[in-house]
């Protein structure tokens, strides 16, 4: 019997310091891949990959490498890229430090795997795919919703034809962030407050919406959107009272090309009554579904009550009731643990990938004409990127 085959691989995660760099791509993916033993290839390779943690402050990436037992960190980016043990390069820094770093990988012939918005603009974000197609390495963006527990559930009704005709979907996202004016601590970095520093509602989760819709639902034809800063004033990290100068919140229809009308809620200035965080509800003529982060609720047409329009009278219908959750019929991975093991095969094995630098180009379009459109207050068509 021959002894199985173990193959360490270097991979560079610049930006980490920061709360979704940490928890999300670090511990409970990386570190987690490293925790099961490694990731198995088809020919039975076993992949141990060995983060090399980047970052501007020496004492955080040091505190954050002890924790997890980790030997490798430093702010010398340009060393670690020039190290042929290093094969992919992450980058979830700030937005607007990301697209110099990517260019320096691709220049040295790194595979490139991004958090989203993988730039500060539409035209950025097209320039980046194009640098990384041309120079011929495997490239991707974080796409993590998309293997959401609930989410995957609503794929397999789409796939099973559970809805018959889709008519309509509403999704509801958003928490309130406290503003740190009074006992409360708030939940999000201020930078996602401040428009100078890349931050705002829209441009952090508008392409999360481009690509959940255009997977499940149909690609985007246009967009009416309207922004607005709710809370005008917050506290920062050093305790200093500052003004918010980017969007709280965002309000944005879509029409699809096939006809699907689609609007969500985004929000960090409201309080949660619904079943999660995030609750997308898709209408059909056979059937409607509410998905959240891990659950999800189906209800048939054949049991959808009939309701008449009578506020005088208490309605004896329990709305709640006719909803029927869909049961866990596989074991589900951390979102983006599952998008990393389909990368790292992506790379290692030439593995079926569809999350390039051209979808997070996509995605940071669909920002930038729906802040246009807030800006002229008016419908805008999508504009095509081509290949």
């Amino acid at each position: 019997m021959s002894a199985t085959k173990e193959l360490r691989i270097g991979i560079i995660m610049n930006g980490v310091t920061g709360r979704m760099g940490t928890n999300q791509h670090l511990i409970r993916s990386i570190c987690a891949i490293r925790s099961q033993g490694g990731l198995t290839l088809k020919d039975g390779t076993v992949i141990i990959p060995e983060p090399v943690l980047v970052g501007r402050n020496l004492d955080k990436l040091q505190q954050i490498a002890k924790a997890q037992g980790l030997e490798h960190f430093t702010t010398d980016l340009d060393a670690e890229l020039r190290r042929p043990e290093n094969l992919i390069y992450f980058d979830a820094q700030a937005t607007g430090r990301r697209a110099d770093a990517v260019k320096k990988a691709v220049a040295v012939g790194k595979h490139i795997y991004c958090e989203k918005p993988t730039a500060v603009s539409a035209e950025q974000a097209y320039d980046l795919y194009k640098v990384a197609r041309d120079a011929g390495i495997k490239h991707g963006v974080v796409q993590d919703k998309l293997f959401l527990p609930g989410l995957l559930k609503l794929k397999g009704l789409i796939d099973s034809g559970f809805f018959g005709r889709i008519l309509s979907v509403r999704g509801e996202f958003g928490y309130w962030v406290f503003d740190g004016l009074g006992p409360a601590a708030p939940q999000r970095p201020s930078w996602n407050f401040r428009k100078e520093d890349d931050g705002g509602i829209i441009s952090d989760m508008l392409c999360h919406w481009e690509y959940v819709i255009g997977n499940l639902f149909g690609e985007i034809k246009s967009v009416s959107c309207l922004g607005a800063t709710h809370i005008t004033e917050r506290v920062d990290e050093q305790g200093k009272t500052y003004k918010c100068t980017a969007d709280d919140s965002a309000y944005a229809t879509f029409e699809l090309k096939n006809g699907v009308i689609v609007h969500f809620n985004s929000s960090w200035a409201v309080r949660v009554r619904r079943d999660d965080l995030l609750t997308i509800q898709v209408d059909g003529t056979g059937g409607s579904a509410v998905a959240g982060l891990r659950d999800c609720h189906v209800q048939p047409d054949s049991v959808t009550p009939r309701p008449v329009w009578n506020p005088d009278i208490e309605s004896k219908i329990q709305y709640s009731d006719g909803w029927t959750k869909v049961p866990d019929y596989q074991v589900f991975e951390n979102a983006f643990k599952a998008q990393w093991e389909t990368f790292l095969r992506h790379v290692l094995e030439d593995g079926p990938w569809d999350h390039n630098l051209l979808k997070g180009a996509r995605g940071c379009l669909l920002t930038s004409t729906a802040i246009e459109s807030w800006n002229q207050r008016r419908w805008l068509d999508i504009p095509e990127l081509r290949e």
